[in-house]
C-alpha cells in the first residue's frame, strides 16, 4: 500500500515537498511548494519511479550556492525520514 508524505523544508526557497512512497520504496508523485518551478518540475519527473534509496544516494549533500543545503538535498532528507517511518511500522 502506498503512503503519502509531506516534508517541511528548511534553508531553501521551497517550503515543502509532497510525495508518495510505494511499498517497494519507489518514489511517485513528487511535488514541491515554492522554489524554482522549472528546475523542481524537472527533478520531480526525473526521480518519478526511482527507488528512494537511489534518490537519497544521488541527492544527499547537494548545495545551492552558499547555502548548506538545496531542494534536492532536502528531498533526500525527506525520503530518508519517510523510509525510517515506514520501517517503524
Amino acid at each position: 500500500m502506498a503512503e503519502k508524505f509531506s516534508y517541511r523544508t528548511s534553508g531553501t526557497c521551497s517550503r515543502a515537498i509532497n510525495f508518495t512512497l510505494e511499498d517497494d520504496g519507489t518514489v511517485k508523485d513528487v511535488s514541491f511548494e515554492g522554489g524554482c518551478n522549472g528546475n523542481l518540475q524537472g527533478v520531480s519527473r526525473l526521480i518519478d519511479g526511482m527507488k528512494a534509496q537511489d534518490v537519497i544516494d544521488r541527492c544527499s549533500g547537494i548545495r545551492c550556492g552558499f547555502k548548506s543545503t538545496s531542494c534536492p538535498d532536502q528531498l533526500a532528507r525527506a525520503l530518508k525520514e519517510a523510509l525510517e517511518k515506514l520501517e517503524e511500522k
